[in-house]
C-alpha cells in the first residue's frame, strides 16, 4: 500500500504538467471529449444533464473546465494557467 502513495502523486502531478497554456490553446470547439482528454488528460470530474457534459481538469487555484453537447465541445475557460 505504502508503493501505491508515491505512485499516485507521480499521477497526479504527471496531469497537472498537462494543464498549461499551451495545451489550452490547443483546445477547439467541436472537438470529442476523447480529443480533449488527449492533449490535456481525464477529467478530475464531469456532470452530465440531458445530453450536456461539464467537466472539470484542476482545481480552484489552476484548472481548465469545457462544455459538451452530443460529445463536441462547445465552450472552454481556464483560470490560473500560466
Amino acid at each position: 500500500m505504502k508503493k501505491l502513495v508515491p505512485l499516485a502523486t507521480l499521477l497526479l502531478l504527471a496531469a497537472c504538467g498537462k494543464l498549461s497554456m499551451e495545451n489550452y490553446n490547443q483546445l477547439k470547439v467541436g472537438m470529442s471529449y476523447q480529443e480533449v482528454t488527449a492533449i490535456i488528460g481525464d477529467a478530475n470530474s464531469c456532470e452530465e444533464v440531458i445530453g450536456t457534459r461539464s467537466c472539470v481538469w484542476g482545481d480552484e487555484q489552476k484548472g481548465i473546465k469545457a462544455g459538451f453537447v452530443a460529445d463536441k465541445a462547445i465552450a472552454f475557460s481556464h483560470k490560473g494557467l500560466n
